[in-house]
């Protein structure tokens, strides 16, 4: 995943992906662009070093191997039996319990 940050949430959403995942790569942006005008401009360059960063050589194998295992995590926990599907069917059931 390539990021840069736009919006607020994306900020947050690009620190997630490259310094907590570690599954992205920035394209060096350093400030956020707000929603009333303000942008980012990014040159060539640096998007293509950031394409070429996940793309090839051993740090982007490294990134695609993290990406493949937190999304077989990501499956595992919704399918039945999964701690996010037995999560939520807890929530309902509690729900339920205080229905009127």
């Amino acid at each position: 995943m390539i990021t840069w940050p736009l919006f607020g949430e994306q900020f947050y959403n690009e620190k997630l992906v490259i310094d907590v995942l570690r599954t992205g790569a920035a394209v060096g942006a350093k400030e956020w662009a707000g929603m009333h005008g303000d942008h980012v401009t990014l040159k060539s360059e640096a998007i293509e070093k950031a394409i070429t960063r996940i793309m090839v050589g051993v740090e982007a194998d490294e990134k695609r191997s993290r990406a493949r295992k937190l999304g077989e995590t990501a499956r595992k926990a919704v399918e039945k039996g999964g701690s996010s599907f037995s999560d939520v069917n807890s929530l309902i059931e509690e729900l339920r319990r205080h229905r009127p």
